[in-house]
């Protein structure tokens, strides 16, 4: 029969994933035809589940893998999805990852439609929300377009489970999701308790080698997991992402700070050893820390987000919150990636060398 999945709003997230878990059967012909809504309301038709498939999306990438337990339907991806691969652990789960292309599309998500159209894809996972540039090329080349939005905890369950059901595997999206929502709610109820004047300021540095970025809180899902484990977002005044100078982050002079781990040369040092930036509270208090690269940047929405908030918990409000990060990756790996993480794989992950005598980084080391 049709299966036919709608995830049509996000406000029905909870019925999407009751009708994919359910296997949701629409009345017509024995066919293998999935058909769906994605994140801008676009009707996705797949003759049959999708075998190849190409992420222009950044973070997808790895979260194909993960959804599919191997790298067979990943045709193409992003140069900077490529990037977490090779410098990251995916690349050692799975080496072959390396040599799947990554010219289908520039950095920013303009897709080169002559390599694009020669992985031969039965679909291609775009940005929504950020216009028709970046879409047409893709639709024009007569190809299967997935349009996904990107911020919120929500949204990225929703475009999870939309990867799944088009890789024809909805059962796939139930344990991860359940995981997600565990560990949300654990963490919201520890949280409840925190008093405001209890609530550190923590400044998350998208960039800061070629110049330095930072974030307001909407839409900015680094200020979503920072105010989750009890802590405040020190640059919630910016309206969006936006360039910063290292005065503007003296004058918030942030109790924490998080450093991007997209800048494979970026690490502490760049705080303490900096004229102004060392005078911060995050730096006396020696509380600035290198973000994890596991399968992916824990940075971003991805399919092991719930270990980066139970890190950042654990360093934003030690009092509070006591996870056994390391037994939790293990467990994580093993589901995500059928992968027994050693604990050479960890320190890595966690750049436990690169983190300095940061504050509290010892609880992540192996006694």
């Amino acid at each position: 029969m049709v299966r036919l999945i709608r995830i049509a709003s996000r406000g029905l997230l909870a019925a999407a994933f009751s009708g994919l878990l359910a296997g949701t059967l629409a009345q017509g012909v024995a066919a293998e035809e999935i058909v769906f809504k994605d994140q801008e309301n676009r009707e996705v038709r797949l003759a049959k589940a999708a075998e190849r498939i190409v992420s222009i999306v950044i973070p997808m990438a790895s979260t194909v893998i993960a959804l599919d337990g191997s790298t067979s339907k990943l045709v193409g991806m992003n140069p900077t999805a490529k990037s977490a691969v090779t410098e990251g652990i995916l690349g050692k789960i799975f080496p072959e990852a390396k040599d799947i292309p990554s010219d289908v599309t520039a950095p920013n998500f303009v897709p080169n439609v002559e390599a694009l159209t020669a992985t031969n894809p039965d679909l291609v996972i775009q940005w929504g929300g950020r216009g028709n540039d970046i879409v047409a090329p893709i639709t024009n080349a007569g190809l299967t377009a997935m349009l996904i939005l990107y911020g919120t905890e929500e949204l990225t369950r929703e475009y999870m489970t939309m990867a799944s059901t088009a890789l024809g595997k909805p059962e796939r999206i139930g344990e991860l999701v359940e995981w997600r929502d565990r560990v949300q709610k654990d963490i919201e109820a520890k949280a409840k308790a925190i008093p405001e004047d209890k609530r550190p300021n923590v400044l998350y540095v998208g960039r800061a080698l070629s110049d330095i970025t930072a974030s307001g809180t909407k839409g900015n899902y680094n200020a979503w997991y920072i105010e989750l484990v009890g802590g405040r977002n020190a640059s919630a005044e910016l309206n969006g992402t936006v360039a910063i100078n290292k005065e503007q982050i003296a004058e918030w002079d942030p109790d924490v700070i998080l450093l991007n781990a997209f800048e494979a040369k970026l690490d502490v040092d760049w705080v303490y050893n900096d004229a102004i930036l060392s005078l911060t509270k995050a730096a006396r208090s020696k509380r600035v820390y290198k973000m994890p690269l596991g399968g992916y940047r824990w940075d971003p929405p991805n399919q092991e987000s719930p270990l980066s908030w139970m890190w950042a918990a654990n360093l934003i409000q030690p009092d509070v919150f006591k996870y056994d990060v390391r037994g939790e990756m293990k467990t994580a790996y093993k589901t995500l990636y059928n992968y027994e993480l050693s604990d050479a794989d960890i320190d890595d992950i966690l750049w436990t060398k690169q983190q300095g005598d940061a504050a509290n980084y010892t609880q992540f080391k192996v006694e």
